[in-house]
């Protein structure tokens, strides 16, 4: 197949015309059989550093510029708004056509266009507004408080984990088999409770607008028979990424008429956690008609020995659809592999590589350190605060999630659609105005029995004189600021509006109040939200029937589903192994390859779990590109508990010959970056150096051993001792506790 797809390709390309040289010049060969493949059902396998994302994008161009396909026919689908906005861009600098002529975007985000243009056909209200993940569990606590739920049992957190999963798989309420079962029943009367208040305000959480979309074209032939005459080329990005209900969507929306250009890697499926699924890229082909597969095989960003650390690693998983990275580059450094005792040591030998990296002329910014749990992060962070080392950890708030932002958008989402439960709890008492919980929980329960909306039911409380006239007139002018503050701002700009409700709203008096750096940060924040919205630039609401104000509560509620990936210019990096997907280092480490953290002990109990993290140790090795090392403690104090360790399996399934065991031979430390702990009076202190080679010692937990070397001073001073039935160590002497065994000099 392969080669009779390359002689295809080839009297395809010689049938184009010279003045698209410019779309396949930059291109390798398995690029340009990509980019100049016909029209058809395509499965690119596109490894790490291979370009997809140029072959993607030349791709679309080819399509427009050769097949002569309109804008109007291409969708194209990728993970992350920042990828579609890139990409839109570069069509628009390659092609120069503009990118709102395209359905380019992620999958929520088209799913949401969807909707907008058809919310009559989907049951929805015409203003409906996206839930963020915040909003929708400060949602889900009410329906269960409702529901005499107790948290402790039922965590809230839990059932929003829940309700996402079933609609990810395409599931309702009346879909779920029950079977008697208690646990599956309590979720599904959340589920049913949850969705109905979402219907009456106007609301949907992300999952949501998936399955609404799904059920759209499922439902109403006439509107799925347009879609799939129109888009006849799909395209789509990061294929092994893809859940139930997406590839349900994309499988509908495609028919047998479509031609679908699906690019992906099966060895860089590390989501299957939150629902994607693997198969789904290995099912494509039996899915979609005659697809042809193709394979990116060559690396721009690695050197070779990291490249081939990484083919070996990843060829011990099984039912691959198979590659093999390569390069035309250096081959490279050896990785290093750093054995330290606790994971202060491990920490401190990280700082001391990056002091030394920094001090041959590189920047703090091409580091990256990269763990599997989040709680590795405080023992290097301590250790870069003491080496005065800058840094900036992953997964902190992005600005569309802060507190005083939140705050602020509550007004915005209030002043569009009044029905909205969510923000009006958010911003009733914020800042304080006398409306306290007990006048908050009757309107609660008005809500609940009349089936209202807190809006509706805050008008009926206060006509029913059911509160105290105080209360009453809290809440009364409550409600008329809200109205106000819409006829005020009606006819403004987007930015001006605003502002003008951050002013009125009394929110931005609320925190200059408040004294303190952090308060006045939060300040600054709300005049950023200002110039947001001022440079708030999408002219494509107009075509699905929104507002400005509509399309920037949309925008940024589909923004906030996505982590940042902006590197900060002066700061080593450290984030989990998930977090660096898609970014590429210098310099990377990876930390804590053991036994039970690595591979997590979680993922030992079946092949699948085993296998995603061998795929997640595949994507850490393919970030680095110069550099690479792989630490592991013997011993390490993790949640509160110390444990001995075993190195992970995945430094053995590397081959010996690309790895290079690194020993600290002398270490200048000018202050102890930790406490060490007392060591007891029968042992050598680390200055005595007693030990001598072949001398019997005992440890605390190791036992008997023999004394093999010793290297470095002071506080670094190390010692490898061969146990029995355990092999060689190597062990910190201020830690080790070692003792003399009886009539060792015998």
């Amino acid at each position: 197949m392969a080669h009779s797809h390359q002689v295809e390709n080839t009297s395809h390309m010689q049938n184009s015309s010279d003045d698209v040289s410019y779309l396949i010049d930059p291109l390798n060969d398995a690029q340009r059989q990509a980019v100049c493949a016909p029209p058809v059902n395509l499965l690119v396998l596109a490894g790490a550093g291979s370009g997809k994302t140029r072959v993607l994008i030349h791709r679309i161009a080819w399509l427009m510029q050769v097949e002569r396909v309109s804008p109007h026919g291409i969708l194209a689908v990728t993970f992350t708004n920042k990828a579609a906005t890139e990409m839109r861009a570069r069509l628009h600098n390659l092609v120069g056509v503009s990118g709102s002529r395209m359905w380019v975007g992620t999958f929520h985000g088209l799913a949401h266009k969807l909707l907008r243009i058809h919310w009559q056909d989907a049951g929805l209200l015409e203003g409906f507004q996206i839930l963020d993940s915040d909003d929708q569990l400060r949602l889900l606590r009410n329906v269960m408080k409702e529901l005499n739920l107790d948290e402790k049992q039922w965590p809230p957190k839990q059932a929003q984990w829940q309700i996402n999963q079933y609609k990810d798989e395409g599931w309702r309420v009346q879909d779920i088999a029950v079977n008697n079962d208690r646990y599956t029943q309590v979720m599904c009367d959340i589920y049913l409770n949850y969705q109905a208040r979402c219907e009456k305000s106007g609301l949907l959480d992300f999952a949501e607008l998936l399955l609404r979309s799904f059920e759209l074209l499922r439902d109403k032939p006439p509107i799925l028979t347009h879609y799939r005459q129109r888009f006849a080329h799909i395209l789509v990005d990061e294929f092994q990424d893809t859940n139930s209900i997406q590839y349900q969507w994309l499988r509908l929306l495609a028919g047998d008429r479509a031609r679908c250009f699906a690019v992906g890697d099966d060895d860089q499926a590390i989501y299957g956690w939150r629902g994607a699924k693997v198969t789904n890229l290995h099912n494509f082909q039996q899915d979609f008609q005659d697809t042809q597969l193709l394979r990116l095989e060559q690396n721009y960003r690695s050197t070779a020995t990291i490249l081939e650390a990484a083919n070996a690693l990843i060829q011990n998983n099984s039912g691959r659809l198979g590659k093999h990275l390569w390069t035309t580059g250096n081959e490279g450094t050896p990785i290093g592999l750093y054995t330290a005792y606790n994971e202060y040591d491990e920490a401190r030998f990280v700082v001391e590589r990056i002091q030394g990296w920094a001090a041959d002329g590189g920047h703090y910014r091409e580091c990256a350190v990269l763990y599997r749990s989040n709680a590795q992060s405080r023992v290097l962070e301590s250790e870069l605060v003491q080496a005065k080392i800058p840094y900036r950890v992953y997964g902190g708030l992005r600005f569309f999630e802060r507190q005083e932002i939140k705050d602020a958008l509550g007004y915005l989402r209030l002043l569009a659609n009044n029905n909205d439960d969510s923000a009006f709890e958010r911003v009733i008492n914020t800042p304080t105005r006398g409306i306290g919980d007990r006048s908050v929980e009757s309107v609660r329960e008005v809500a609940r029995r009349g089936g209202l909306s807190l809006w509706q039911a805050a008008s009926r409380v206060i006509v029913a004189g059911d509160m105290s006239s105080r209360a009453a007139n809290a809440l009364r002018r409550f409600l008329e600021l809200i109205l106000q503050l819409r006829q005020q701002t009606a006819q403004l700009p987007l930015h001006e509006l605003t502002e003008h409700v951050l002013e009125h709203s009394g929110l931005r008096a609320f925190y200059k109040q408040k004294k303190g750096e952090r308060e006045q940060m939060r300040v600054e924040n709300l005049e950023e939200l200002i110039s947001a919205t001022k440079q708030y630039q999408d002219d494509s609401f107009l075509l699905d029937g929104m507002t400005p104000l509509q399309a920037f509560l949309s925008n940024t509620a589909l923004d906030t589903g996505e982590e940042s990936k902006e590197i900060s210019e002066q700061c080593v990096q450290l984030m989990t192994l998930h977090s660096a997907k898609g970014l590429e280092f210098p310099l990377v480490f990876l930390c804590g390859l053991e036994e039970k953290l690595f591979p997590h002990q979680m993922a030992l109990q079946d092949n699948n779990g085993l296998e995603e993290e061998r795929r997640l140790c595949y994507v850490g090795i393919t970030r680095a590109m110069r550099q690479l090392y792989l630490t592991h403690a013997e011993v390490r104090r993790l949640h509160g508990t110390e444990n001995y360790t075993r190195s992970s399996r995945f430094i053995q399934e590397i081959p010996a010959e690309l790895i290079e065991p690194i020993r600290l031979r002398s270490v200048a430390v000018s202050q102890p970056v930790f406490t060490p702990p007392p060591i007891a009076t029968s042992a050598p202190s680390a200055a005595s150096n007693t030990f001598i080679l072949g001398e019997r010692v005992l440890h605390p937990k190791f036992g008997e051993g023999i004394v093999l070397a010793q290297e470095g001073q002071g506080a670094a001073q190390r010692i490898q001792v061969n146990f029995k039935g355990l092999g060689t160590k190597w062990l910190v002497l201020t830690y080790a506790n070692l003792q003399k065994c009886e009539n060792s000099d015998k």
